[in-house]
């Protein structure tokens, strides 16, 4: 819905129901000091052609930069028509469908979505209402509390290996419900889950945070961690990227039992990179503790006539408003986020998902191997990885990512103020490839990193 005229004859008819007698009459409770009677810093109205022709300007100065920066958000190809369908009209403009008379369309599609990331997970029930992955991360934390009556404790074991910024949300989030996050450190020589001192815990636990793949973009141990976990009385929180599951082993899937929960963001499933968001997070646990799970959850059943229809179930309207007695403190659907992800599941297949998945996987490797060949540069942490991989430089990071953006290159991020007393290297960068690149780019990539190195070596 781009655009909705109102013609004057419309105006005056609204204005004759209403019984006011113009525009200004509907704002009369405004005192008159605080109005603007006009806008002097505004330049004088332009055309509708003339307008495009200025924003369109102003958006190229953006530029368009190759992109090898990832981090929790990712650049993925999105088929043109997941959002010429998902911004129609129907989509665009729909609310928390609680109506559900009104809301058939609205209800199919979160059905749809919790099914599709239910199937990728292989949990028994998925929700469609988390704001982003990390306060999904933060809501799973608060479940796993409410839903491990067995041990009494509010000890969260939170793995150094998850994103930073997610343990910030996190601990925002949690800290004053007397929630407390234990970090467990990184093995230097993985870039995983150090298991001696995670096995070192003597206190009790309610849960485990397993991230796969991690921050750092390498793979944990999940079975063995699942198993360790389950053996404490704890439950697992799966912390997941969904198109790595279109390879990887699913949470539900994980050790003897599988994980009890399945967390992540949905942003690569068909949402496109923009400064910062939007984003959608996921949510799927298995049956035993869906009563526990926060967020909206739709349900399919039939009418009297015999008629598939669908409408929010489990839980009432009011259980989302009252503060830190409720599930879940979210209230907003997210749902043309997670109506773009399922439409882009849908169209990409399981077949097109594991393509995304592999070719992503595979230029991933391209381009560490041509990293290994740059002098002053180096892998911390092997080749155990999906689509991210962590590259120590003997230069300032800093530098590097500005030289790099100076040739149109996001080059990855700094993640050295995090890690670098885990891996002994000062000078850390956390790079990202998908499928969107070719290997003219990878080598263009690698070509002028070594350039900037050698550069910054010799003084210049």
């Amino acid at each position: 819905m781009p655009y909705i005229p109102h013609t004057p004859e419309e105006v005056a008819q609204m204005l004759s129901v209403i019984g006011a007698d113009s525009i200004d009459e509907l704002f009369d409770e405004i005192p008159k000091e605080l109005r603007n009677d006009g806008l002097d810093s505004i330049p004088a109205r332009q055309s509708e052609m003339a307008i495009q022709r200025i924003l369109s300007e102003k958006g190229l100065l953006d530029g368009t930069p190759m992109c090898f920066a990832g981090g929790g958000a990712y650049e993925h190809h999105i088929p043109a028509a997941v959002w010429e369908i998902a911004t129609r009209g129907e989509f665009y403009s729909a609310y928390t469908p609680y109506q559900a008379e009104a809301s058939q369309g609205t209800l199919q599609v979160i059905y749809e979505f919790q099914s599709m990331i239910a199937s990728l997970t292989a949990m028994d029930v998925s929700n469609a209402s988390l704001y982003d992955g990390a306060s999904g991360l933060a809501e799973a934390v608060l479940m796993a509390i409410r839903a491990n009556r067995k041990v009494k404790s509010k000890r969260i074991l939170m793995p150094a290996s998850v994103s930073p910024v997610y343990r910030q949300v996190v601990e925002t989030i949690v800290k004053n419900q007397g929630i407390s996050l234990e970090l467990i450190d990184l093995d230097s020589d993985s870039g995983t889950i150090d298991r001696e001192k995670l096995t070192a815990q003597t206190e009790a636990f309610s849960a485990l945070v397993i991230p796969q793949p991690n921050y750092l973009g390498c793979m944990e141990e999940v079975h063995e961690l699942t198993d360790w976990a389950h053996e404490q009385g704890a439950l697992v929180i799966g912390l997941v990227n969904p198109t790595a599951l279109a390879l990887l082993e699913a949470p539900g899937n994980w050790g003897k039992a599988g994980a009890d929960i399945a967390v992540g963001e949905g942003q690569p499933l068909g949402v496109p990179l923009a400064s910062g968001g939007p984003y959608v997070g996921f949510m799927a646990c298995k049956q035993k503790l869906v009563r526990q799970l926060p967020g909206r959850i739709v349900g399919r059943t039939v009418d009297l006539d015999g008629k598939p229809g669908f409408s929010l179930t489990l839980q009432a309207r009011e259980q989302h408003i009252r503060r830190s007695k409720a599930t879940s403190n979210i209230c907003t659907n997210q749902g043309l986020m997670a109506t773009a992800a399922t439409l882009y599941m849908a169209f990409m297949g399981t077949n097109g998902l594991q393509k995304v998945a592999a070719s992503s996987v595979a230029n991933t490797q391209r381009l560490m191997a041509l990293m290994e060949k740059i002098p002053s540069v180096s892998l911390p942490f092997g080749k155990q990885v999906f689509h991210e991989f962590v590259l120590a430089l003997d230069v300032d990071a800093d530098t590097v990512l500005e030289r790099l953006a100076q040739e149109d290159i996001l080059g990855g991020i700094n993640i050295s103020r995090n890690y670098d007393s885990v891996s002994g290297h000062k000078n850390l960068l956390l790079i990202c490839v998908t499928e969107t690149k070719t290997e003219a780019d990878l080598k263009f990539f690698a070509a002028t990193l070594g350039d900037i190195v050698k550069a910054i070596k010799e003084g210049e």
